[in-house]
């Protein structure tokens, strides 16, 4: 592993160790969710939009977030969102200008992950959405790592 993506995991395994400090004082999925939110957000550097759409009666909605104003439901079966939901996996979209369908609820946004959001029982209740500004900002260790804060998240 190369010294930047060595860099990278142990930044969110630092946020792992604080995120399970905090997740102490309460077991609602929601509030861990928007602690995560905030954490992420604000500790590492290329996250310009982090947050949760959740479904709702079939339908998408913004749930909870941290960065600019987010679109407040995403149209049905288009974009990374909505991909990461019909094919049950997390997505990493390096460039969102070529990702065919891509919601643009920023115009500044260049790459995205999505990772589903699943509920204890393993059925899948939204997604976890994060944007950069970067292009080529997320890879497989976001994905490892976004992936074990998620489970960390329903299992403590």
């Amino acid at each position: 592993m190369d010294k930047l993506n060595k860099s990278k995991r142990a930044r969110y395994q630092r946020l792992n160790e604080q995120l399970k400090g905090l997740f102490k004082s309460t077991e609602n999925m929601m509030s861990r969710l928007a602690t995560v939110e905030a954490i992420l957000h604000h500790k590492i550097k290329y996250y310009s939009w982090t947050g949760i759409y959740l479904l709702v009666d079939g339908e998408l909605l913004v749930h909870s977030y941290q960065g600019p104003v987010a679109c407040q439901k995403l149209a049905k079966d288009k974009g990374v969102c909505w991909a990461a939901i019909n094919q049950k996996e997390t997505i990493i979209v390096p460039d969102v200008h070529d990702f065919p369908g891509h919601i643009a609820c920023d115009s500044a946004t260049n790459s995205e992950i999505v990772l589903p959001l699943k509920d204890k029982d393993g059925n899948i209740i939204g997604v976890f959405d994060v944007d950069s500004r970067e292009f080529n900002s997320f890879n497989e260790v976001d994905a490892e790592e976004l992936e074990k804060i998620l489970k960390m998240v329903i299992e403590l």
